[in-house]
């Protein structure tokens, strides 16, 4: 069966060194889009008046599978690569998901596997990835109205549900479970503080993005950016606040912990605050595309290698000279003001944010 579980395939490929791009950043982190398929319909990725009823998705032979993925994951793990990420689409409609966890999770080097999803499927699933090795889990929840929540989404679907596979998933020792909530003025800006009320004292981490200029469908304005530290400061004035050090290079969440002790919170500002002078992250998409850049155009063809005979050293090398050649600062470019070639970018849901 197409994604079971298979014996570890063992690859030999010899490095001399773990890359580094011209700006001396190290590959650490691998982002996996298992499906460029959602079964939500987020305003601000997969607006429904652009994937609606006849929007064409990838058909299933050209999506990677699973002994593919794993075989690209355990040759990044030689590059360096110690954490890897499974997003979408939504990755929890990926069929037997779990066996690609396990498969993951048992590749020499890799030290963490994680996966963001909206929440949907989350519940019933949450032991079933627990047992197959992920460590942790991100749940992606903009608003605990539930008005709002259902016009984000896109399709209707209820906050309670969401906030009881958060629940199930805490259950399951997928802990810490994070949240992540996009913020957009005039949409879910003033539900900020009753989402810092529902998670304060539970353990689990909220995390506030600014509403990024991903793709080319979601109508994205500064003007509708709230920024960081707007955010924080509004927090701040009900729950005080202070800053914590980064968990490790290349984080990307400011991290705060609220002063009395109920837990902490994190802001990811790549808009106002960018920082890509300490990424470390490739992406894979669903169909083989590597992008050293969330605000990728074209990306690198690694599924042609992958079924073309290539062996692990010459798709090693493939990456590895990849990763050396990337220059990519677009986060920066954009808030310094700078000319940035305005290029059709890959999609949120395509390459898995």
């Amino acid at each position: 069966m197409q994604g079971g579980r298979r014996a570890a395939r063992k690859t030999y490929c010899v490095v001399a060194t773990v890359p580094s791009d011209t700006l001396g950043r190290l590959l650490r982190d691998l982002r996996i889009s298992v499906t460029d398929r959602c079964n939500f319909r987020c305003t601000y990725c997969m607006p429904r008046e652009v994937f609606g009823r006849d929007f064409h998705f990838l058909p299933p032979d050209q999506v990677l599978r699973f002994e593919e993925i794993e075989r690209v994951a355990r040759i990044c793990a030689s590059l360096g690569v110690r954490k890897v990420r499974l997003t979408g689409g939504e990755p929890l409609i990926r069929r037997d998901v779990e066996n690609l966890i396990a498969m993951l999770a048992a590749i020499p080097g890799i030290e963490d596997v994680t996966l963001t999803t909206n929440g949907a499927l989350l519940a019933h699933k949450a032991q079933a990835l627990k047992a197959a090795g992920l460590r942790r889990v991100t749940v992606s929840l903009d608003s605990t109205d539930d008005a709002v929540f259902r016009a984000m989404n896109g399709v209707d679907f209820p906050v309670n549900r969401i906030l009881e596979a958060i629940d199930a998933a805490q259950a399951a020792g997928l802990n810490p479970v994070k949240i992540n909530a996009v913020v957009k003025r005039g949409v879910n800006d003033h539900t900020i503080l009753d989402l810092a009320e529902r998670f304060r004292g539970t353990g689990c981490i909220l995390r506030f993005i600014e509403y990024m200029d991903v793709g080319n469908t979601n109508g994205w304005r500064m003007d509708d950016v709230v920024p960081a530290a707007e955010i924080v400061s509004l927090i701040d004035a009900r729950y005080p606040l202070e800053p914590l050090a980064a968990n490790y290079a290349g984080e990307v969440a400011r991290r705060y912990r609220y002063r009395d002790g109920q837990g902490e919170i994190g802001v990811i500002a790549s808009v106002t605050q960018p920082f890509c002078r300490d990424c470390t992250r490739l992406r894979l998409t669903a169909e083989g595309r590597l992008y050293t850049c969330l605000f990728g155009t074209n990306g690198y063809d690694l599924r042609a290698a992958l079924r073309g005979g290539a062996s692990d050293r010459d798709i090693a090398t493939l990456i590895a000279d990849l990763w050396r050649r990337r220059t990519d600062r677009y986060s920066e470019l954009r808030t310094l003001q700078t000319s940035v070639a305005v290029k059709p970018k890959v999609e949120m849901s395509h390459i898995g944010g």
